[in-house]
């Protein structure tokens, strides 16, 4: 049995557990219990026995080109952890793990015996199952793996080199039309949606923009909004996480509208006058996406809180909430996320400037911007043939 001790920390019980592995090298495992401090330790006490008991150290796999490709790959997992956002190793150890590891451990195959053909044969096995954007995302995480067993001498060329990708599906967003957006407003006047509706379709904030979005972010005196943080609860992991926005260009301060600057002033208001309000005062638990370290902010401190539970509402419940919304007002059913669509393809229509349009969605590439969010509509065709029919394209 491996020694260990119960930690406190954010208010939850954590099982730590220190061994010397088959190196001869100290190491330390930290266990989350998911058991908050108070009232829990004897549950706490039986988790951390039951962990030390049953707890079997991996014996580190040797790095040279007879290893199976399965091990390599995780073993390049532990390799980049350190190099990597925290969300970015998620996606790559969820891949690795769960899909790419368990195929070719059962083939048996090694990393210097490891072909194109090999690797082909997996994309053609997958696409039987998944998207050409979901192999896409296979293959990336294979060639960078691959890349560094060149890079260390593991392996003399990188046979992902050879391998034919899919093409990528055509990415096609759903977006409001002009009445629709209207209707939208009409229905949602006075409502809980109104402010993320208008943060949706006025600013194209992504969710977990808006649901992180802080009073301290906005500058009621200059009328400006700052994004500069993202919250959302992660269903699959029952934890809420927080950080930066999606990537550098996603820091972006935008002018506020005068009918925003209206509706942020007066629940600011509310906000100030229940400022001793037991709801406003608590804390919410967060997973740091950066750090994967957990941290806890005041309600207080957020705009979009549920006043009911004190919390935020989580990102799938605004849909739900509009799809409501949308069968009362009569409109057709899509996500929160095609407010930013429809926001990007009317700005466009308004005459705003793609590298303008761009900076205000946070995109790092005018590409994305272009090709992804703005969409063709039937009346911007109609303008198009009205002006050539009139001789006034230029």
């Amino acid at each position: 049995m491996v020694a260990g001790h119960l930690r406190e920390k954010s208010g939850y019980y954590y099982a730590v557990l220190n061994y010397t592995d088959s190196l001869g090298k100290r190491k330390t495992k930290w266990i989350s219990t998911g058991l908050t401090v108070k009232g829990n330790k004897k549950r706490a006490e039986a988790i951390l026995m039951d962990a030390r008991r049953n707890f079997n150290p991996e014996e580190p796999k040797v790095m040279n080109g007879d290893i199976l490709f399965a091990d390599y790959m995780e073993k390049w997992l532990d390799i980049i952890k350190s190099s990597v956002a925290v969300p970015t190793f998620a996606s790559y150890s969820t891949t690795v793990k769960k899909i790419v590891a368990p195929y070719f451990r059962e083939k048996e195959v090694t990393l210097k015996n490891l072909t194109a053909k090999d690797i082909q044969e997996f994309y053609l096995s997958e696409l039987e199952r998944v998207s050409p954007s979901s192999v896409i995302h296979y293959h990336a995480n294979i060639h960078k793996a691959l890349k560094y067993a060149v890079k260390i001498d593991l392996i003399d060329v990188n046979p992902a080199d050879k391998v034919e990708r899919p093409k990528k599906d055509r990415y096609v967003g759903s977006f409001y039309d002009a009445d629709e957006v209207n209707a939208l407003f009409e229905a949602a006047k006075g409502s809980k949606l109104e402010l993320p509706i208008l943060f949706g379709a006025f600013y194209g904030l992504r969710r977990s923009e808006a649901i992180g979005l802080k009073w301290d972010a906005i500058d009621f005196e200059r009328r400006m909004l700052t994004v500069n943080k993202t919250l959302e609860f992660r269903h699959t992991q029952k934890v809420w996480r927080a950080g930066p926005p999606k990537t550098q260009q996603s820091y972006r301060t935008i002018p506020l509208t005068s009918h925003a600057y209206d509706i942020l002033k007066q629940l600011y208001s509310q906000v100030s006058e229940r400022k001793e309000s037991e709801l406003l005062n608590s804390t919410l638990e967060y997973m740091d996406r950066r750090t994967g370290e957990t941290a806890s902010l005041c309600m207080r401190d957020l705009v979009f809180i549920n006043w009911r539970t004190g919390e935020p509402a989580k990102n799938s419940s605004y849909d739900t909430h509009l799809y409501k919304l949308c069968d009362e007002a009569g409109i057709k059913h899509f996500c929160m996320h095609a407010l930013r669509h429809t926001y990007a393809t009317r700005a466009i229509e308004c005459g705003v400037q793609p590298k303008v349009l761009q900076k205000l969605l946070g995109h790092a590439s005018i590409k994305t911007t272009m090709d992804r969010y703005v969409h063709v509509t039937s009346e911007s065709l109609d303008q198009a043939v009205r002006q050539f029919e009139s001789g006034r394209v230029s």
